[in-house]
Parts: C-alpha cells; structure tokens; sequence
C-alpha cells in the first residue's frame, strides 16, 4: 500500500466513528492531534476509535483531539477534509442543521461545565503568543548559526546579514504581538499593531516620563499586549459612541491617540519595570535556589499541561528571550519529556506480553526523543495512571540537574519557545560557552531518562496492575469468537483494546 493510500485509510477509519461527515463543522490539526468541530458529540464512539491501531489516544477540549503523531497527522489531514466534503455535498441539508441545534446545546453545557474565566484568560494569552513560534524558531536557529560562524571566523562577509536576518524579527515582535492581541480580544488588528509599534519606534527617546528617557522596545512584549487591549477597549467605546457617518475617521483617530499617550507616558514605564521584575526574579531564583526550583519546574510541568496552566509561561519565555536573548525556563521545563520518555520505555520492558500498547511505545518513542510528549502522555503514561506521575519523577530530576549548574555558574537557555528534547539543542545558548551549554542540556536529559526509567520500572505498577495489562492481547481477541458460540467462527476478531483508565 502506498503512502497516500495508508493516509487516506486511515481518514477513512475515522470519519464513520466521529460521526461522519455531516456531523464535522471544522478540521484542523497541531503538530501531533487532528483537531474536529463536531455538532453532535455524543455520535462519536470513543473506544472504537481508540481501538484503531493508528490512533494513539484522544483528547477533549474546544475541540475534539484525536492523537495521530507527528509527521502522520499533517499526511490524514488533507485525506480527512478530502472525504468530509465530499460528504457533506452527499449529505441531506436538514440533517447538518438538526446535528448543528444538538451539538451547540452539548458543547455550551460542557464549556459551561469545564471553562473558567482564568482559563479562557490564558488561553488568549496563548492564541496570541502560539501564531509567533515559527518564526522564533526559525529566526533562533539563524542566530545560533550565525554565532558558530562568528566563533570559528567564517564566512564574514555573511554574517553580518545573517544577524540582520535573525535579529528583525525580535526587534519588532511588539508589533505583531498588539496585531495579534487585538485580533484575539475582538479590536482591529492593525489599529492594535499601529499603538504597539510606538514602543519600538526610535523617536521615543525624545520622550521623558517621570524624569527619564524612555528607551525604545522599553516594556517589550507586555507593554505592546497592554497597549492593544487598551486599544480594543478604546475602540468598542468609539464604536457605540460615535455616529457612523463619522466612524471611519474618528475612531480609528481616537483609538490610536488616546491608546498612544497613556501607553507612552503610563504603559511603556510600568511594563518596563515588570518586565526588568521578571528577568531579576528568574536569574535570582535560578541562581540561588536554582536545584530546588528546576525541580519544582521540571517535576510539574506535566501536570500543568493536562490543567492548560503552562499558557501562563509564555509570555514570561518571550520577555526573558527579549531581556537576555534566551530563556532560562525553557530547558528545564523540557525535562519533563525526558522523565516520560524514561517512563515509556520501563513500560515497555514492564508489559512484555501486551503487544498493543508495546507497538504504541515503539510508534511514540521518537516524537518523544524529539520533545512531542502528547503520544506518549495520551496513549501511555496517563492511561495507566502510576506511570504518569514517575514520569513527573524523572522531570523533577532532570530539571534539579540543569538548576543545580544554574547555581554554579553556568546558564542554560533556549533562543526560541517551542521544542524540547533533542530538537532543541540548535536553539540553546548560555553564558559560558556552546560546548558547556550542550553538555549540561544533554546531561540533564540523561538524569531525566534515567530517573524516569528507574522510577516507572520499580515503583510505577502494582501486582494488580501488572496481572491486568501484561497479558497478549491478541491472543485474547482472537480467542473471544470461539467463547461466542455456535456460528461465532470465520468472523473478523474485535480490534484490540485499549488500556483502561487508571
């Protein structure tokens, strides 16, 4: 079977188990999930497409999240919405709009249910800081080149342009934060990019507030998310206000006036002195109790993730990468995938005779190696619960390595957020030399496989759990139509089925 065939196979498994293609109102997909818009959950069977050998788990929230892996998800994607339209052009129209009622109704009652206003708040937060990752990635991988080129003296008549070229991004990145800030809160976005810009543009230098000289970029990423949502506010009141014969010229007048003073002559001064704030607690924490707090960090990031909390930390990683030109976090956070890296692969040694769930560790090993937990969170650890939390184990300790040499002197960070795992060594920096930075980064990663390993392999299963999944479960189904009864025989076995939750 070719390539294109096993992709649009797989996309033909799903689509009948969430419901078929009437009841799909969007598709998207991240780095690792297929991410649906459905109008009526309750159409979906859940264990049957956990069953298929191809989906590694789901997940649930605004959206419905079916884990594929990297690579995979971005070849089913296109065979999905492929199949979808062709559907929904078969599909009766009154059918849509009967689905559309019951799932509205579904999806308000569990947002409702599970939806916080500090969640929705960070998830905002994150909606406009995630569009920005490709290109801090893309620009940092450029900058660390350029540094190896300038360290072994080549190519000078280069790198000049290449640090011109890594360097544009990041100094405009208030620009495309207030675009995007606006945008998320409901403003106009360029009106929300034209107030942020002020922060970078050099002539503020000429400006004084509260008896000094404003530096240009002074505030950063949070002055330009302060200034947009002052926009969007200043906007919204325009708008109810103002006749519309005139809108077009004084809102948008009145937007960017009123937004621009208090953001030159308020906000540029107090988010300068939170993002200094920032950047002193960081380097004094890591410094002074930098062992205890990457074990902290590494040990609860995890758990973070599963609550939606770790969207908190991006803005700190933009701001720390803005001051210091890295960002001490980031490396230890990224043990977290080490510990379950470690953990995944004691499950593996631990359940011999489970077949199932040790082609799902082989399938998600190197997506983890490479910093993609979700396959190894959502179709290993988190299932089997115990192994979950020593996977958070081995985190914590690999984040107390990479601290413990914070407080010796020697930094870690990363120029980019994004990556983790072995992705991310083209992107880390530090304060005493590229070979030392790798080293401790690797070193960390290590402890963290280790520990993980260890933690998972003595103390991450009880008897009972091991009586319960280390038996072959291909033997079992294929045996279950023969317990059936007479006629049972010649039938297709059952799909294999998927660890309980713990």
């Amino acid at each position: 079977m070719s390539t294109d065939d096993k992709n649009r196979a797989i996309a033909a498994a799903i689509l009948p188990l969430v419901g078929g293609a009437g009841n799909i109102s969007s598709v998207a997909h991240c780095m690792t999930r297929l991410r649906l818009g459905l109008r009526d959950r309750s159409l979906v069977r859940d264990e049957d497409l956990k069953a298929l050998p191809s989906v590694m788990g789901v997940v649930e929230d605004d959206t419905y999240q079916i884990v594929l892996g990297p690579g995979t998800v971005a070849r089913v994607t296109p065979e999905f919405e492929a199949l979808v339209a062709a559907g929904a052009a078969r599909a009766p129209g009154h059918s849509a709009e009967e689905l559309a009622d019951r799932g509205a109704a579904l999806k308000a009652a569990r947002k409702a249910k599970n939806a916080t206003p500090f969640k929705l708040f960070l998830r905002k937060i994150a909606n406009i800081f995630v569009p920005l990752i490709p290109a801090l990635i893309g620009c940092g991988i450029i900058a660390g080149l350029n540094g190896l080129l300038v360290n072994l003296g080549l190519l000078p008549g280069v790198t000049p342009a290449l640090a011109a070229i890594a360097s544009g991004f990041m100094a405009l990145i208030a620009v495309f934060v207030g675009y995007n800030t606006a945008k998320e809160f409901g403003g106009t976005p360029i009106l929300g990019g034209a107030v942020a810009a002020i922060i970078v543009y050099a002539g503020v230098a000429k400006v004084e507030v509260f008896g000094q000289a404003l530096s240009p970029g002074q505030g950063g990423v949070l002055g330009a998310l302060g200034a947009a949502v002052l926009a969007v506010h200043v906007e919204k009141w325009c708008r109810r206000r103002v006749p519309e014969s005139l809108d077009v010229l004084v809102t948008p007048t009145l937007t960017v006036l009123v937004s621009g003073l208090v953001t030159v002559y308020g906000l540029m001064f107090v988010a300068g002195e939170i993002s200094g704030a920032i950047g002193d607690f960081a380097d004094w924490l890591l410094e002074n109790a930098g062992a205890g707090a990457g074990f902290l960090l590494g040990g609860l990031f995890l758990p973070l993730v599963m609550l939606g909390l770790h969207q908190a930390l991006i803005p700190i990683h933009t701001t720390l990468i803005e001051q210091q030109g890295y960002t001490v976090l980031l490396p230890i956070l990224a043990m977290a995938g080490a510990g379950q890296v470690g953990a995944a692969m004691a499950v593996y040694l631990k359940l011999p005779r489970n077949g199932s769930l040790r082609r799902t560790v082989k399938s998600a090993l190197p997506a983890g190696f490479l910093g993609v937990g979700e396959p190894l969170i959502y179709g290993v650890s988190l299932p089997l619960g115990r192994p979950f939390v020593t996977a958070c184990v081995g985190g914590a300790f690999g984040g107390g390595f990479i601290g413990l040499f914070t407080m010796l002197g020697d930094k870690v960070g990363s120029t980019a957020i994004g990556p983790s795992g072995w992705a991310l060594f083209p992107l880390l920096d530090g304060d005493k030399g590229l070979g030392t930075t790798l080293a401790i980064y690797a070193g960390g990663l290590v402890v963290g496989y280790l520990v993980g390993f260890a933690a998972t392999y003595f103390w991450g299963f009880s008897r009972e759990m091991i009586e319960e999944f280390d038996v072959d479960t291909e033997a079992v189904t294929a045996s279950a139509p023969v317990a059936a009864g007479p006629g049972a025989t010649g039938r297709d076995p059952e799909p294999e089925p998927e660890p309980a939750q713990a």
